[in-house]
């Protein structure tokens, strides 16, 4: 039980980083096979709004791909957001030929 006024904190800063699970882990892939991605959680941790998310995801990307076929990345990397709690980019250039 976690009590009123509690402080509860969780960093999965390092999570899906595991180079001896993925080739390139830390590497910006979207057509890397992600079977048992931790970002929502699982079992009883499951993320509420999990599904929505996947969906608007996968509306957003489909989205723009058929927008911009031609896009790519401008650079090997993005810039990834200066967070210990929140893995993410915080900016990734692409070029829209």
């Amino acid at each position: 039980m976690i009590g009123r006024g509690e402080v509860v904190l969780i960093a999965l800063a390092a999570a899906d980083r595991d180079e001896k699970r993925f080739a390139e882990a830390d590497v910006f892939d979207l057509g890397r096979e992600a079977r048992g991605h931790l970002a929502f959680g699982g079992g009883i941790h499951q993320c509420l709004g999990a599904g929505l998310a996947r969906m608007e995801g996968t509306i957003a990307i489909e989205q723009l791909l058929t927008r911009f076929p031609g896009i790519r990345l401008a650079e090997p990397s993005g810039r990834w957001r200066a967070s210990i709690l929140i893995r993410g980019l915080d900016r990734l250039i692409v070029t829209l030929d």
